[in-house]
């Protein structure tokens, strides 16, 4: 029999990227596809939804979900975010347990390793960041990490260079089984544009303000529509915080603040979309909206019962 006429087999399937926050789950996510599509920060808990993103080779293809990072919740949204992280446990094919090369093991990964006891999905150990350690730290680590739980591979990586990263890709897809390809080999997330217009806006807010109005705002793209010659996209984005002092930061001296934001988010919307961008900024105050339902369903947090 001829060999080269064999057909090769596709293989795909989920895996599911868990770990603290700021450990660099949505940095890896981002150079596996080749593009931004979730949003990073130097602060923690920056991913809200369960993103998915999509890597499609002639061999196969992987569906990735980048939770939210797994820590103590202390309001509704925080409720949120934790149970979306541990509920994709049990609804992928491998799990990916990302830890901080520079970071001890703390409690916050010891709560991940008990819920990762409890499920019999696969787990791969991915030490990150490995750019900022010597290499002779590496090998006290997984030792370390061996002894908490039986991983079916230790892989450390440097998501930010890219080492390493693609031999992990190449264990996930040695782990795939044979199945069908979900979605068009061009597409790398499943998530509408608003969405990601939305989260590119929110980054630029985590990335120029600090203390606590990060974690108190959320971005509501109002409208979005392409100009009469077809080459102009309009954006008419609100972003809501909670009290009025934010607000006014937000706005900044003469507007200065609110006008960076928008510079900084149209310049990255217009290398995603490919497009000229027109992007209007305005805050809204919606008090204590973290715990209201209403507030939450309306940023697609969850779905109405």
């Amino acid at each position: 029999m001829d060999k080269s006429k064999t057909k090769q087999v596709f293989k795909s399937g989920f895996v599911s990227i868990v770990g603290r926050p700021n450990v660099g789950k949505s940095t890896l996510l981002n150079h596996i596809v080749g593009q931004k599509i979730a949003i990073m920060s130097n602060k923690p808990q920056t991913t809200r939804n369960k993103i998915t993103a999509v890597h499609t080779t002639a061999e196969g293809q992987i569906i990735f979900l980048d939770t939210p990072g797994i820590h103590k919740p202390k309001s509704k949204l925080g409720d949120y975010m934790v149970s979306v992280a541990e509920n994709t446990l049990n609804e992928v094919d491998l799990v990916l347990f990302v830890i901080d090369a520079t970071e001890k093991r703390g409690a916050g990964d010891e709560y991940i390793i008990e819920r990762l006891k409890q499920v019999k999905t696969p787990v791969f150990l991915v030490i990150n960041k490995i750019d900022k350690i010597h290499p002779e730290a590496i090998l006290p680590i997984i030792d370390d990490y061996r002894q908490q739980l039986s991983f079916k591979q230790i892989v450390p990586i440097s998501a930010l260079e890219g080492n390493n990263t693609q031999a992990l890709l190449e264990s996930i897809y040695n782990e795939m089984e044979e199945g069908p390809m979900y979605y068009p080999a061009d597409q790398v997330t499943d998530h509408p544009e608003r969405f990601i217009v939305a989260e590119l806006i929110r980054e630029k807010v985590l990335q120029m303000t600090r203390e606590e109005i990060p974690h108190s705002i959320a971005v509501g793209v109002e409208e979005m529509k392409r100009g009469d010659n077809g080459k102009t996209l309009y954006i008419y984005a609100a972003i809501y915080t909670e009290r009025d002092s934010q607000k006014g930061i937000l706005i900044g001296k003469k507007g200065d603040m609110l006008k960076e934001i928008g510079r900084r988010a149209r310049m990255d919307i217009e290398r995603l979309m490919g497009d000229k961008v027109f992007l209007e900024l305005w805050i809204k105050v919606k008090k204590d909206w973290r715990n209201q339902d209403r507030m939450l369903r309306n940023f697609g947090f969850f779905d109405e019962k």
